[in-house]
């Protein structure tokens, strides 16, 4: 979806009927003094969960026949999600949204193509998605546009009666986030970000390892989202359009999910365990100027541009039960891509980039494995039963695995297997670390988007996490 992104569209905005929102209250406020507090949720107590919200298996939605979507924002990663669910049995596609009509029209042609009844477009503009939200023949609303628009579009389906999904991150604020699980909560619907990267093949085949106690005691992980976007940031088109703008007014890790989701789930976080306090810190800037000077000159607007966003954020994550998570961002210097992918336990470490694996018990000293090594004993069902409708998905299959799952679990009238609190937790990092590296450091407080029922809520069952599936599903 292309768009203004100067145009201001507030995250979690206060209400002047409740006072000021947790994020202005932050804003008056020495930060270092009342971080802490504000992110646990002192200053605006939040409301209370429904029961349905309460079950430790999650929270479950009555089940659906069929799956009927609109989508919001269209471009090449909702274009990629339209191609996944045209593939899945029990999908209806009625209607799309997006500000670039022939692109609606585009991805509208596809749904067609495959012998389904056209959708209705909305194309009047920035806020032709709240039309879109107001039918009365949509289950769900997923929302792949730039940031900003995630929350105010998945309120606005909620609130609305629909079920909402979005692409990373959920939100990019505190505010955002406890707006995100408070509406949820409030009209009993789900709220899913699609964090494809835990479907990934080698982070499930990792999960079932821990699930099956090779790793031991899970102690530390690392995690990072590497990768060198400044070709993109400073195209005139797609993510270019909207992206470098957050890199010059905000400075810490703009983009943690991709690699924190996976490390999460493997240490039971929000089932069981749960993020603590984190300290973060950046280098200095140098690699989106640098660029743009080669490339544009030394004198063009883009290379004397100020730029906020250090070339490499380093955050440490404390949780509950003591323990840590390296995580890492850089998007503006010339690496390989790694998502780093570490999972520490008493008995042996995997890790990614590359694949490789230690397990005292199988490993000669010192000398890592090839993690191809333990496939055929440790390859997740859902990937063993759906490698072949997977091939040639986005991303290496796993965007088609995400979006399965989802509307499995959808038409089952189960819990998601990732819900609110996944997507909030995970993406209320943003933030945190932005708060922390403007304070030399400081420690910063997780909000407790569970209000304390982290410690009793489920785990994420191995067996149900992608085993079986509705007959009938292909591509």
């Amino acid at each position: 979806m292309n768009e203004d992104p100067k145009t201001p569209v507030p995250e979690g905005s206060a209400d002047p009927a409740v006072g000021p929102s947790r994020r202005d209250f932050l804003k008056a406020t020495t930060l270092g003094a009342v971080a802490g507090a504000l992110a646990g949720g002192a200053i605006a107590e939040p409301l209370p969960a429904p029961a349905a919200y309460l079950d430790p298996r999650g929270f479950a939605a009555p089940k659906l026949e069929r799956v009927r979507i609109g989508f919001v924002g269209v471009g090449l990663q909702g274009g990629s999600h339209v191609r996944n669910f045209l593939a899945i049995d029990g999908v209806d596609i009625r209607a799309i949204c997006d500000i670039d009509a022939p692109r609606a029209e585009e991805v509208a042609g596809w749904v067609v193509a495959a012998g389904r009844p056209a959708p209705e477009l909305y194309t009047r503009g920035d806020y032709d998605w709240r039309r879109l939200c107001a039918r009365d023949d949509l289950d769900l609303v997923f929302t792949a546009t730039p940031w900003r628009w995630h929350v105010p579009v998945c309120v606005e389906a909620m609130r609305a009666g629909k079920h909402a999904a979005t692409e990373v991150p959920a939100a990019t604020t505190i505010d955002g986030c406890w707006e995100l699980v408070e509406t949820a909560e409030q009209t009993l619907r789900h709220c899913l970000m699609m964090e494809n990267c835990c479907y990934g093949r080698r982070e499930m085949m990792i999960l079932r390892m821990v699930r099956e106690g090779v790793l031991g005691e899970v102690l530390h992980g690392e995690a990072a989202y590497i990768h060198d976007l400044r070709a993109i940031k400073f195209s005139a088109k797609n993510e270019g359009l909207w992206r470098l703008e957050h890199s010059k007014a905000r400075n810490g890790n703009l983009y943690p999910t991709h690699g924190l989701g996976p490390v999460a789930q493997c240490m039971d976080i929000q089932r069981g365990d749960a993020f603590d306090y984190l300290v973060s810190m950046s280098t200095p800037q140098r690699g989106l100027s640098l660029y743009a000077a080669k490339q544009f000159g030394k004198d063009d607007p883009r290379a004397r541009q100020h730029y906020a966003l250090g070339d490499l954020n380093t955050s440490l994550i404390q949780t509950k039960l003591g323990r840590t998570i390296l995580l890492q961002h850089d998007t503006t210097t010339p690496r390989p891509y790694s998502r780093l992918n570490l999972v520490m336990g008493t008995e042996g470490t995997v890790a990614g980039y590359p694949d490789r694996a230690y397990l005292e018990a199988r490993s000669k000293e010192e000398d890592w494995v090839d993690l191809e090594t333990y496939r055929s004993e440790f390859d997740h069902p859902l990937w063993t039963r759906s490698e072949r409708d997977a091939e040639g998905a986005g991303h290496g299959g796993m965007d088609y695995l995400e979006d399965l799952r989802l509307v499995e679990c959808l038409r089952r009238g189960e819990p998601l297997e990732m819900d609110i609190y996944d997507a909030a937790a995970w993406s209320v990092v943003s933030e945190l670390t932005e708060i922390s590296v403007a304070n030399r450091g400081k420690s910063v407080d997780f909000p407790d988007f569970t209000r304390g029922r982290w410690a009793s809520r489920s785990p994420l069952p191995i067996g149900g996490f992608g085993g079986g599936g509705l007959e009938g599903s292909k591509r």
